[in-house]
Formats: structure tokens, C-alpha cells, sequence
């Protein structure tokens, strides 16, 4: 969602300017390139650890918004995009996003569409789309009222396309679609967001409190979820 929709407009004393984030951060990793769901496991309770750098309003189950970044666990990704007739090629050599999109099915659809025929003016092959799977009953009343859809977008790289231009083309894909929505007429717009779109890494993040984060995206707690 844009900040638009999140930052309430200048009123009385308040200035919207001086907003800004005041964001714990944690890593872990593998010093070796191992991957292991233990990791994962270990950056999650790092998250949970800075459950005081949240924030919340009156809305007590209603965060200021928590995530984490992980490397791309291709073969729990892979068995699930088995399953829905999406073809992964090799590592490296497609890549995955996390998307908000709008609750309004047409909205969604002509999102998805604008998407992928951006994908394919980049000269870059649409895979398709996974559902994320997502419990909304942790979320706090605030934040349902505001929850977008969740999917993943899955891009293949293209035959003219080398690993390194690959991730410009991503780029230029993420700001591309950005803007043709932003000036398109889509009434539920405001919902759509990029949380991230990489060959190397995804990640999960919503208008949540740092300890509902797992329990909201079982992908998380999957023992064949890895990462380094």
C-alpha cells in the first residue's frame, strides 16, 4: 500500500514530514552457505526479540508493520508451484514477489494483467501466480480492515537476457507496472505494493506485530522452508 493510504493527511499540529522509521534490524545467517530451516527459525525469534521496537495504537493487535527478508527456498517453492502447473527453471534463473494486491477481484485481475504484460515487454517469460497462504484472524481489527490479497508472481529470465541484466530488467519491471497503475484508474490501487522481486531473495512482511508474523505466513514454519 502507498503511504497515502497509511499517513493521515496534515491537520492541527501534526505534520505528516516528519514521519519516519525507527526500524529494529537482525541478521542471521550461515557462514558456510548452508541452507537450513533453523535459520529461518532463528530470524524469526530475532524479529520477536525487538517485539519492543513495534509500535501499536488503541488497536493493541494491530502493528506498525514487521517482516523478514530471506534467500529464496527453491525446492519448497518448487514443490509448491509443482502443484498449480507452474515450472520453475533453475536457481538463479527465475525469480520471485511478493504482491499486494486489492481485495476487488476486477481491480486484482486488471493489476495481474498490467503485470505480466509488463513482464513480457521486458522481454521476460511470466511463470504465474501462487496464493500465499495467510491466517487473517491473528491480525488486529485496524489491520484486517486494511489486509490486501497476497500473492507471488514467478518470472522466468529471458533467452536475450543475462543473469546480471536480469535483475535490471526486474527493476525496470517493478517501476514500470508501479507507475502505469499509479496513473491508471483503478479504484482500489492504493492497495498494490511490491514487497520485493529478486532472483536471490523474498520476503514476508505485513501490518503486523513481530510475534504474529509466523503464525500469519505458515510458508515460515514449513520444515523444508530454508534459507542461508
Amino acid at each position: 500500500m502507498n503511504s497515502d493510504f497509511i499517513i493521515p493527511p496534515k491537520q492541527g499540529l501534526y505534520e505528516p514530514i516528519t514521519e519516519h522509521d525507527s526500524c529494529g534490524v537482525g541478521f542471521v545467517v550461515d557462514i558456510k552457505g548452508n541452507s537450513s530451516h533453523q535459520i529461518v527459525r532463528d530470524g524469526i525469534q530475532v524479529l520477536e526479540n525487538m517485539e519492543h521496537r513495534g509500535a501499536t495504537g488503541f488497536d493493541a493487535e494491530t502493528g506498525d508493520g514487521a517482516g523478514i527478508m530471506v534467500q529464496i527456498p527453491d525446492q519448497f517453492l518448487r514443490d509448491r508451484c509443482e502443484k498449480i502447473d507452474i515450472e520453475l527453471p533453475e536457481p538463479g534463473n527465475y525469480a520471485v514477489g511478493l504482491v499486494f494486491l486489492p481485495k476487488l477481484v476486477e481491480d486484482k485481475h486488471r493489476i495481474e494483467g498490467m503485470f505480466e504484460r509488463t513482464v513480457n515487454e521486458e522481454g521476460q517469460k511470466f511463470l504465474g501466480w501462487r496464493d500465499v497462504p495467510h491466517y487473517s484472524d491473528v491480525l488486529g481489527q485496524t489491520a484486517r480492515s486494511a489486509e490486501p490479497e497476497l500473492k507471488q508472481i514467478f518470472i522466468a529470465r529471458g533467452k536475450n537476457t543475462t543473469p546480471k541484466d536480469f535483475e535490471k530488467k526486474l527493476y525496470a519491471i517493478r517501476k514500470k507496472v508501479w507507475l502505469k497503475i499509479s496513473k491508471s484508474d483503478i479504484q482500489q490501487k492504493h492497495y498494490f505494493y511490491i514487497c520485493s522481486l529478486s532472483p536471490n531473495v523474498i520476503v514476508y512482511k505485513g501490518q503486523l506485530r513481530a510475534i504474529q508474523l509466523s503464525t500469519y505466513f505458515p510458508d515460515l514454519s514449513d520444515l523444508e522452508f530454508k534459507s542461508a
